[in-house]
């Protein structure tokens, strides 16, 4: 930490093991070399388990053969996940041919998945092939730096494909923002794509030695979009323009939605608003956040160090008085703005630019062949002729952007023979994401990924039943509590408590904007579908005209509105 910042307001009180860890991995560079030569272990071991999270990725195993090959007294198949970096989830055709080649021949699981991150990820990467996949996404101008673990992550931005010119502006200052606040250490081009040390000290400017107290996010939204969910993140810069041009950003900080199961000290937290900024500030103001966070965070308690947690125990406003004082800055009162919903518009879309941009469903963001439907497959194929670029959503759908006029009946031919595009999609499956979870994830407590499609089937059923089956609410499921497929920001929340149990959470909105409550613990999924079952039938019958259903439970008094998290979520 950098010392002349140290004062009253920094948690004191022994550290927790991570800080040993970063504090001695030489600038992230660790043991990690020397792990990948040792053939008695398919896994690194030590502090390099933790570290080459730094380097984007996680160790993982199939969980649904561990116990198969502990009995054969067989150490767990210990492969790779890797995650791209990807500011704004702009890919190039040519980049995705790429990946899509090293996904078939050097992963497990012969897919790519699309993430609510607005990235992809490799799964299922043996030890071996490691330095091999960093150095296939070097060649093809992308890398995996700070995509997991204690630093800033990777930036998202509203995919809206309208408003071309402005989404342009908005997509390069989340570039900036990300390139900005990316560490510093030379130890991810030693280690994997074997540049020499060029010098003998490295240093942290903005990250510190020892980093940042816990994982950090931030997002560029466009309204009317959330298409983001902004109060998931540490940092936001909402979007305000005049005529069409981008000239500055509301800043909203302290968003996120980890918890611990039955810890009260842990909370979901919507974003505080600190006010609105001019463009020429918005490097000094992001570094201004994340270095009082870097040194005002609690390092004695991970599971209380998001800067959600920072703002709670020092408050809003001098959070904020810290920030005006590091960028030299005065905030000026937030700009108007409102939020319409935060779903993606499947389908063809126009553009002011008269190009079109077609956003394909991919349901929980799994490319992969499927029988009837060879999804991988056919994005390969467009890729080979699309001549604009790909836009990763962080709903995990995927938008082929900037299509021409004499091209487009080429793409959505391509589109419907691959299975890509399908008219007979529900609204409520377009509205419905789920994190990876079980087999792959170490934290998963119950499924996610696999439970969701036969799940929503079931809940399209309902929707039908009460003459809502047109419609849509905000459906998520999270294999455990920390909450990647942002559940505590749906409609209806599931969140993982055990295999086939999840705790069931009501009253977000369609816009993103409101934490939804714990409404049933610890239950299973005939019992979810019936809560479903009861409660979208009093929807359908007893709703205002156009209210969401989330809007409807707190209206009826169904669950109560979470107003203040640090003291009311678990009420």
């Amino acid at each position: 930490m950098n010392d002349k910042h140290v004062g009253p307001l920094q948690v004191t009180g022994k550290l927790v093991d991570a800080e040993r860890m970063k504090k001695e991995s030489n600038f992230l560079r660790g043991t990690i070399s020397d792990d990948l030569t040792d053939g008695l272990t398919g896994g690194f071991s030590g502090d390099n388990f933790l570290l080459i999270r730094f380097h984007g990725m996680y160790q993982q195993d199939d969980r649904d053969i561990r116990a198969e090959r502990a009995e054969q007294k067989l150490e767990p198949r210990h492969a790779m996940m890797l995650r791209c970096r990807l500011p704004g989830g702009i890919i190039t055709p040519q980049q995705w041919l790429g990946i899509d080649k090293f996904a078939q021949e050097n992963t497990l699981y012969g897919s790519i998945r699309l993430t609510n991150r607005q990235t992809f990820q490799f799964h299922g990467i043996l030890k071996g092939d490691l330095k091999s996949a960093h150095q296939l996404l070097n060649r093809l101008g992308l890398d995996s730096l700070a995509t997991a673990n204690d630093v800033n992550r990777n930036v998202l931005c509203t995919s809206n494909p309208v408003e071309s010119e402005l989404h342009q502006q908005a997509y390069q200052w989340a570039k900036k923002i990300s390139e900005h606040l990316l560490p510093r250490t030379r130890a991810y081009a030693e280690v994997w794509l074997d540049k020499e040390k060029i010098a003998t000290t490295d240093e942290e400017p903005i990250l510190g030695d020892t980093y940042l107290p816990r994982k950090f996010k931030t997002t560029v939204v466009i309204p009317p979009q959330n298409d983001v969910d902004l109060h998931a993140n540490d940092m936001n810069f909402v979007a305000i323009a005049e005529n069409g041009k981008l000239v500055g950003f509301n800043l909203l900080v302290g968003g996120g939605l980890s918890i611990d199961h039955g810890n009260k000290n842990t909370f979901a937290r919507t974003a505080s608003e600190f006010g609105y900024i001019p463009l020429d500030y918005t490097l000094a103001v992001a570094e201004a956040v994340v270095t009082t966070q870097r040194d005002w965070g609690n390092r004695t308690d991970r599971k209380n160090a998001k800067t959600k947690y920072t703002l709670e125990r020092v408050g809003v406003d001098a959070f904020r008085a810290e920030v005006e004082k590091r960028a030299g800055i005065t905030f000026e009162p937030v700009r108007p703005y409102h939020f319409t919903g935060r779903g993606d518009r499947i389908g063809w879309v126009k553009g002011i630019d008269n190009q079109w941009h077609l956003t394909l469903f991919i349901e929980n963001g799994r490319l992969l062949d499927y029988p009837g439907r060879s999804l991988k497959t056919g994005m390969a194929e467009i890729a080979k002729v699309h001549q604009g670029d790909f836009r990763l959503t962080a709903n995990q759908n995927l938008i082929v952007a900037g299509v021409k006029e004499d091209q487009k009946a080429q793409i959505e031919s391509l589109a419907r023979k691959y299975g890509l595009l399908d008219d007979n999609i529900s609204e409520q499956r377009k509205n419905s994401m789920a994190c990876v979870s079980y087999p792959t994830c170490p934290l998963a407590m119950a499924e996610a990924e696999r439970f969701l499609p036969e799940f929503i089937t079931k809940v399209e059923s309902i929707m039908q039943q009460h003459g809502v089956g047109d419609e849509h609410i905000v459906l998520r499921v999270t294999g455990c509590p920390n909450g990647c497929a942002r559940a505590l920001l749906a409609e209806i929340g599931l969140v993982g408590k055990a295999l086939g149990r999840y705790n069931l959470h009501l009253g977000g909105n369609r816009e993103g904007t409101r934490i939804p409550r714990m409404y049933r613990e610890n239950i299973n999924e005939n019992d979810i579908l019936q809560e479903i079952d009861d409660l979208v039938g009093r929807w359908a019958r007893e709703r205002t005209e156009g209210e969401g259903f989330g809007d409807f439970t707190v209206r009826s008094g169904i669950v109560r509105p979470v107003v203040d998290p640090a003291r009311d979520f678990w009420d």
